[in-house]
């Protein structure tokens, strides 16, 4: 189909994601539960197949140039190796390659490129199953999640993206002609056209916790301004961004694209090749989601680019009184367990007045309030089959190390335990460790403990507690806070509190909705107003500086009357 045809093909659902993201009410094209019905019945097997017959085999994508070794390593913290080995590059020829392509690319207009980004993001959803496996062993998510996380979850982010760059691309007509009176001589009348152009090669460097959720906005941004990407994924979790890589290349070929305007770079953690790619004066655009060392590095030093970073922080919650303490502990549960913490979003510091705080009609000390949330942690995961579920695997073994070394941080409320997974033996499985700290000891509280490690803080009052996390925030940056409390002048408080601070704030969440969760096109992933991140996802900035928009102008011919 023509660019045209996939831009009428998908305009209805192009047009509600941009009217959700004004309205920011719920809504998904992607449907988020592995449901027979809404992928059909042998989907889930297909996948599955699928997955397991990329598993040690060299992963082909035809047309792209290529060095002549190979690269690989993936190994599933559920335990087994993958065995996929990836083309070695050639980077200044996949550059070449990326610019070379992007000329038709410029000409398919904001409508043709929007449609052939959303028959990829169709196309995803239509892998969601394949995709899944490849997120949960890579990135040592449990099923459920790398399905919904890394599957419609990401698409949606994706296909949010797509929206804003198409609506701030449309925002002026592509045409006009311009006429000014000049009295009793003819009018000075011009033809003057206006066409988006790219900035050049986009970098899109992929994490290993989620390289689809965090990689789709970059990716789907930059590909609908105009842009070729480059993708660069993380060295232990390349699988599910070369899938989409693929699932891209096949996209535009079809349409009648180079497929070159996206390629996958793989490298190996012993020989990265990420800082010399960023540098290179081609890339014109970097996203990036990992360390503050390194997005700090990218930002001080990538001059050559447009650098959108979302980094470490330290995200916290303030308890100060609650209307229903069984709930707030069951939702902190949960927060705190989901993917053993291993997400940006994932509360660590928990602030409690030292004199406690007002639950319901009694009173609950601090102590209380600890051994409350250290049993409900322990009862929510007390069933193992449940809790590989939530928990799913570590990830690293710098984030094992990490929480290894943490127990000697503080008093233990709660000690990290293993928990045998029953389908794989070698599964590293931790539950979270809760420590008892002063609010003295910023030094240990202060700063991103990445992982399943939270951390209950001794503090004077709820205004200090506020203060305290306020200016975490300015000082550390947060891509979340959460409050409890029942009275609405601490709430209102809080509220301006972390506007000025520059982070999202939920309030008194004790139900379905968890402060570790974003839905698209309605909570914005970050702000770019704190050290976390400089951008948010997504929002027009995240779109509008991928694209200028380059005039031209004729004067109108004079009509033979006139003349």
């Amino acid at each position: 189909m023509t660019p045209q045809e996939l831009f009428e093909r998908h305009r209805a659902t192009l047009e509600q994601a941009v009217a959700t993201a004004r309205s920011r009410g719920y809504w998904s094209p992607f449907p988020e539960m592995p449901s027979p019905r809404a992928y059909g019945e042998t989907a889930a097997a297909d996948g599955e197949v699928a997955y397991k017959a990329r598993l040690d085999a060299p992963f082909a994508l035809p047309g792209q140039p290529a060095g002549k070794g190979a690269v690989g390593g993936e190994r599933s913290p559920f335990g087994p190796v993958l065995g996929v080995t990836y083309p070695e590059v050639d980077i200044d020829a996949v550059l070449a390659a990326a610019k070379a392509a992007m000329p038709a690319w410029r000409k398919a207009g904001p409508d043709g490129r929007a449609g052939v980004c959303l028959e990829i993001l169709t196309r995803l959803n239509r892998r969601s199953f394949e995709i899944a496996h490849a997120v949960m062993h890579t990135t040592g998510q449990a099923f459920m999640m790398a399905f919904q996380a890394g599957g419609p979850h990401a698409q949606d982010r994706g296909l949010e993206a797509v929206a804003y760059g198409w609506k701030a691309m449309t925002d002026q007509v592509p045409a006009a002609r311009w006429e000014k009176p000049q009295g009793k001589n003819l009018p000075l009348v011009m033809d003057k056209r206006f066409e988006v152009a790219g900035r050049g090669v986009a970098l899109m460097i992929g994490c290993a916790t989620f390289p689809t959720w965090n990689g789709y906005p970059g990716l789907f941004a930059s590909l609908v301004t105009g842009n070729a990407v480059v993708v660069k994924p993380h060295p232990a979790a390349i699988l599910p961004l070369a899938i989409t890589v693929e699932i891209a290349r096949d996209v535009l070929r079809e349409a009648g694209f180079d497929p070159n305007l996206v390629t996958l770079v793989a490298d190996r953690a012993e020989a990265p090749v990420t800082k010399d790619l960023a540098l290179r004066p081609e890339i014109a655009l970097i996203d990036f989601t990992g360390s503050s060392e390194f997005g700090n590095w990218l930002e001080e030093n990538a001059r050559n680019a447009q650098v959108f970073t979302e980094k470490a922080g330290v995200n916290t919650v303030i308890i100060d009184s609650t209307d229903d303490p069984k709930g707030m502990v069951r939702n902190l549960a949960f927060s705190l367990s989901l993917y053993s913490g291993q997400m940006c979003t994932t509360p660590q510091v928990i602030f409690v007045p030292k004199d406690g705080i007002q639950a319901g009609a009694a009173r609950m000390s601090f102590d209380e309030v600890a051994q409350a949330l250290a049993g409900g942690v322990d009862k929510f995961l007390s069933d193992p089959e449940r809790a590989v579920e939530v928990l799913g695997a570590i990830q690293s073994d710098a984030t094992l190390k990490r929480l290894e070394d943490a127990a000697s941080l503080g008093p233990v409320a709660l000690a990290s335990k293993a928990i045998a997974h029953p389908a794989y033996p070698e599964a590293r499985v931790r539950t979270p460790l809760l420590l008892v700290l002063d609010a003295k000891d910023e030094a240990v509280y202060g700063r991103e403990l990445f992982g399943p490690i939270a951390m209950l803080v001794k503090v004077d009052s709820t205004a200090d507690a506020l203060a305290r996390a306020a200016a975490l925030v300015k000082g550390k940056g947060a891509l979340t806070a959460a409050l409890y409390s029942s009275d609405p002048a601490v709430i209102a408080a809080a509220e301006d509190a972390f506007v000025d601070a520059g982070v999202a704030l939920s309030v008194n969440l004790t139900g379905g909705v968890f402060v570790n969760q974003s839905a698209a096109f309605s909570d914005f992933h970050g702000t770019g107003a704190n050290p976390a991140c400089n951008a948010a996802l997504c929002d027009l900035a995240f779109v509008a500086n991928r694209f200028r928009v380059v005039q031209s102008r004729v004067p109108a011919p004079v009509p033979a009357a006139a003349a």
